[in-house]
This record gives structure tokens, C-alpha cells and sequence, in this order.
């Protein structure tokens, strides 16, 4: 059979990852607060889009005449199986072809700062952060460097200081030695070691200790608690992270009374001495779906609004600008704003019905959970629910990455209620992993002086229908940092 050139006409369909349908897929994975900022970063960066303002009054347009915007989402859990509006961004990403561009990226340029405040003419911008009216703390720094001024006299000496401050670390550790410091000062180390020696008896005992040993010894200095014994059981600290308890009787030379009675004080050290001085405060975490009761006993499942960015295309501008246009490529500039902006507008609605729709979807799986506490939490896996709800597991992943939920058993991840299986021991439902860990601590935590083994976790278990081994007690159990029935034991009889 010869070979030869032929031309054939083939018809083939393949999904093209454009530029906008990433733009729309990182949309959905970003958590409030990154979304927040990339949408003052295209506030910024494309002049047909403005902030909705509820309070409006001017009548302009906000979105163009050919294409309203669509219907709010539903609140209410029967609004899960309503159809989005673009069932396109509903693709695993990361299996398709990317041909995004250089000029295409979604990512701008960092966000203008002289926007909060220039323009103003009084001494209130109106835009103070919470932390910003909250009392300064301590400084750690400042708080050194007085008791320098105080107990030196030596210049020498207070510049010695002065470095050694800004070699600690976030805990009061001192990170460095004594050699780097004497060599770069250009003085001798016994002048660096004395000065801190004296150092370390400053406010709060422990800072600049140069290991966890050396803190705990301070603190108990300062105490006249280092004893020999003591001594001993500071040299013996991975001992007492095993709790060989039997092994540090032997090394301290004292009997479980003492012992017990050592343990006890070392536990009222603070192993990180400067963290009560420097400090951040910590972020809320603000919910993005909000879910109550209803009156007929079911659920409400709503958007938090407060975190929902409201951007409107400023229609009214476009064609103003737009009939003022002198040339070609400040028309094309123009177009490709007030598609970009369109776009945008479609991506955030939609961004919020995949939420709700997702979010929907959790309540009604684990109803029992949220009416009977966790141990009534049911396994889940992403395909359980991208299959009731018709979309794509990536999808659904991403939906549940950094989004939360505020519930009223509290606020969680919504990553939180998938979970791995445990089969039942009579054939019926399986049990949530989670569930299972709960239990576990349950059963540990009200043992009394009868002490449970795993063997026998797992009987009274396989009893409540959990079909589960040994092992996986055991992994559960050390999971938790709970310590081997052994050692429970032995740390009850010290009265522990």
C-alpha cells in the first residue's frame, strides 16, 4: 500500500481556557480578604468600574442595557437546585491547556495608598482600622533598653546591650553567640558573656536565654528553685517529653512525690518569656455564609453581605467617554474596559451563587451535626457533593478553600465537615472519622481510675456499631496527643 499526502476535515470540540474563564476561577478560590484587595486593585486599574453605593440616588445605569444583571441568589435551601447562571466555570483547571498572556493576567499593580487619605482638609479620614484605636502593648524593645540605662553605667557596656536586644528573637531567645557578637563589636567575649549575665536577670526572667534549658533555668533561679535535683531534670528534658517517669526518679534522685512535685513547677515556667510584650493583633475570621433557623424548624442559609464586593460598570461614563474618542486604539482601550468590567460584574455573581449553592448543600448533608453535635458529624468527600449539586469536584474544592461559615455551633471552615469514612459494624451507615476521634477523646477523658486500652476502646466501640482496628485507635489516639493508656496509668498514680 503506497503512501500518500491526503487532506482530511475533522470536527473536534476542546475547552479553551480564556483569559476571562481564569480570571473567573481564581475569583472563586480567593478567600474575602483577597478578594477584597484584588477588587480595589481593579478599581484602580479600569476607569468604567465604581463601587455601589446603597445609598445612590442619580438614577445611572450600572450595568449595560443589552445585558441585565442576573436574578440575586436564593437564601433558602430549596435555592440549591436552581441552575447558575454560567455553568463554564464549573471545569477542572488544572487539566485543560492554559493560554493565558502576559498582557492577560488578572493580577495589577498593588493598590494606590495615598487613596485612603489624600484630599482631605480635617483630621479625620474616617477610614481608622480597629487596631489602630486599640491601646499600644508594651513594647519589648523599649522596655530593655530603660533597664539598660538603669543598671549600666559603661557606655561600652550599653552598646554591648543594644545588640544583644536586637539579636532576640519573637519568643526572647537570643539567636547568635557570644564569639560573632565579640568579633563584630570588636571587644572581648568575657565583656560580652558579662554583659549578658546581667542581662538575663532583666524583666521578664528568661529573655535572652540561649535555649529552652537555659530560660526554664533563669525562671527558676530567680525562684532559688535550682536545686541539684532540679539541675538534673532540666538536663533531662527529652526524658520528661517521653514521660519516663521511672528514668528521671533514677537521674533526679528523688521519689515520685518529688518528682510530681517538680513536674508541676516547671509547668508554671513560661518557655516563651517576650510573647506577652510583642504581639499582633489576631484577624477575625469573618464568615462568608451565614446559617440560622428558620420558623418551620429547617435552615437558613444565606451570604454574608458584609463580605460580598458590590462593583457596578458605569454605563453612563462608558458612552461619554466613548463618543469622545479620537482614535482606533483609544476606542479598542475603551472596549476591552468595559468588557473586562462586564465580565467582572458576571464572575462575582457567579462566584457568590457557587458559594450559596455549595454552601446549601453542607447544611442539608450534615443536618444532623448541626442538631446533634459531632458526633453525629457524617462522612463526606468532594464527589458527594459535586454530585448533588451537578458540578465538578475541583470546583467544589475550591468553593470550600478559606471560606467559612458561621453556624450556631460556631464558625468553621467549610473544609472541616469532609471527611474520611469509618465503616459500621452492622452493615448500616458509616461513621465520620471525626465522630470517631471525638468519641475516642469522650471515652479517655471520663476513664477515672479504671484506664482504657486501646483493646478495649475498640470493643466499646465495635459495641456503638464502629467497625474499627486497633491501629487506627492508636493513630487517632496520638493524633490528639493523648498518651498510651501506659503512661496515663503511671502519670495517675503520681497524681498527675
Amino acid at each position: 500500500m503506497a503512501l500518500t499526502p491526503r487532506l482530511d476535515l475533522r470536527q473536534t470540540q476542546s475547552l479553551v481556557m480564556t483569559p476571562q474563564l481564569q480570571q473567573a476561577i481564581k475569583l472563586l478560590q480567593m478567600s474575602n480578604l483577597d478578594l477584597v484587595t484584588y477588587i480595589d486593585q481593579e478599581l484602580e486599574r479600569n476607569p468604567l468600574l465604581e463601587r455601589e453605593d446603597p445609598d445612590r440616588a442619580d438614577g445611572a445605569e450600572v450595568q449595560p442595557p443589552e445585558e441585565p444583571p442576573p436574578p440575586a441568589p436564593e437564601p433558602m435551601l430549596d435555592g440549591m437546585t436552581q441552575q447558575s447562571a454560567a455553568e463554564a466555570m464549573d471545569v477542572d483547571y488544572d487539566n485543560h491547556y492554559n493560554n493565558d498572556s502576559a498582557g492577560d493576567t488578572g493580577d495589577g499593580e498593588a493598590f494606590a495608598q495615598w487613596s485612603r487619605t489624600g484630599g482631605r482638609t480635617d483630621f479625620d479620614d474616617g477610614l481608622s482600622d480597629l487596631e489602630q484605636t486599640l491601646t499600644g502593648g508594651i513594647n519589648l524593645r523599649d522596655h530593655l533598653v530603660a533597664q539598660i540605662n538603669m543598671d549600666f553605667a559603661d557606655p561600652a557596656d550599653r552598646l554591648i546591650g543594644l545588640h544583644l536586644i536586637a539579636m532576640l528573637d519573637e519568643a526572647g531567645y537570643l539567636a547568635g553567640n557570644v564569639g560573632d557578637v565579640a568579633a563584630r563589636l570588636g571587644c572581648d567575649a568575657a565583656q560580652v558573656e558579662s554583659v549578658l549575665g546581667r542581662m538575663q536577670r532583666f524583666d521578664p526572667v528568661g529573655v535572652f536565654a540561649r535555649s529552652l534549658k537555659e530560660c526554664l533555668a533563669l525562671q527558676l533561679a530567680e525562684k532559688d528553685r535550682l536545686d541539684p535535683a532540679m539541675a538534673a531534670l532540666l538536663d533531662n528534658l527529652p526524658m520528661l517529653a517521653r514521660r519516663d517517669l521511672p528514668g528521671l526518679m533514677r537521674v533526679c534522685g528523688v521519689d515520685a512525690e518529688d518528682l510530681a512535685d517538680m513536674i508541676v513547677e516547671i509547668k508554671a515556667l513560661d518557655p516563651k518569656p517576650a510573647l506577652r510584650y510583642d504581639h499582633d493583633v489576631a484577624q477575625t475570621v469573618v464568615p462568608d455564609v451565614l446559617m440560622r433557623r428558620s420558623a418551620d424548624g429547617g435552615w437558613l442559609v444565606e451570604l454574608n453581605s458584609d463580605t460580598l464586593p458590590r462593583v457596578l460598570v458605569d454605563t453612563r461614563y462608558y458612552a461619554k467617554v466613548a463618543g469622545a474618542a479620537k482614535n482606533r486604539d483609544e476606542k479598542t482601550y475603551l472596549s476591552e474596559r468595559y468588557q473586562s468590567a462586564n465580565w467582572l460584574v458576571k464572575s462575582l455573581h457567579q462566584r457568590a451563587t457557587t458559594i450559596l449553592k455549595v454552601a446549601t448543600e453542607l447544611v442539608v448533608q450534615q443536618d444532623a451535626f448541626f442538631r446533634h453535635g459531632v458526633r453525629h458529624l457524617r462522612p463526606l468527600v468532594l464527589r458527594d457533593i459535586a454530585t448533588a449539586i451537578g458540578m465538578h469536584e475541583s470546583t467544589v474544592s475550591r468553593v470550600t478553600s478559606n471560606k467559612y461559615i458561621a453556624t450556631p455551633r460556631g464558625i468553621f471552615e467549610l473544609k472541616y465537615f469532609f471527611t474520611q469514612a469509618i465503616g459500621s459494624a452492622d452493615g448500616g451507615d458509616s461513621h465520620s472519622a471525626e465522630a470517631v476521634r471525638h468519641r475516642i477523646r469522650s471515652l479517655i477523658e471520663a476513664e477515672g481510675k479504671a484506664v482504657l486500652s486501646d483493646d478495649k476502646i475498640v470493643e466499646i466501640l465495635e459495641k456503638d456499631g464502629i467497625e474499627i482496628a486497633r491501629r487506627t485507635v492508636a493513630k487517632y489516639r496520638e493524633g490528639m496527643n493523648i498518651p498510651s493508656s501506659v503512661q496515663r496509668r503511671r502519670e495517675k498514680s503520681l497524681g498527675m
